[in-house]
Order: C-alpha cells, then structure tokens, then sequence
C-alpha cells in the first residue's frame, strides 16, 4: 500500500513538470485550441498575450485556473469563455503552467 501511495504521488505531480509539447496537447485534448491560438488572437486572446499580460503577477497561476474552470468574461472583451468545469485539476495547472512560459 505505501508503494502504491508514493505512485500515485508521484503521477499527480507529473502534470506541472510536463513538456511543452504534452501541455499543448491538453490544450487540444480540451478544445482550447477552437477559441484561443499560442500567437494569435482568434475567439480569445493569444495564449502569448495572456502569458505577457500577468507576466508579473504572482497570483495568475491561481486567478487564471479559476477562469478555467468557472468561465470569463469582460477581460479580454465581450465575448464569454464557457466553464470548463470537467477539466481535472492537474491538467487545468499544467495547462495554465504552460501558457504563463509562453514568450
């Protein structure tokens, strides 16, 4: 049991250590990427865009999840992101990880 325990530790910490390549996977695994691009603006902001605008801010990893999974609306204009409520928690982190790296 204490073996099984130390792996499933281990695994939910993979998601904040995963490649790019495997984060922009997520993104495409969750339709992310049918509203938002990484260099282009096209429903919703360039994912680059996000990352420039909360550069700074030491509380967008969290405040940025929160859109995630509850929805937005107002920040980048009228047009609402949806809730992606069903978007596990690890992967909604390595996602926002992600997109704040980007340059």
């Amino acid at each position: 049991m204490k073996r099984l325990a130390l792996i499933l530790a281990a695994a939910a910490a993979i998601p904040a250590s995963f490649p790019a390549q495997a984060q922009e996977a997520l993104a495409k695994k969750y339709a992310c990427l049918a509203c938002h691009s990484v260099d282009k603006k096209l429903v919703g902001p360039a994912y680059k865009d996000v990352a420039a605008k909360y550069r700074n801010d030491p509380g967008a990893a969290a405040r940025l999840a929160d859109k995630v999974k509850k929805g937005s609306q107002g920040t980048w204009g009228q047009v609402p992101m949806p809730p992606n409520s069903s978007v596990p928690d690890a992967d909604v982190k390595a996602l926002v990880q992600w997109i704040l790296s980007l340059k």
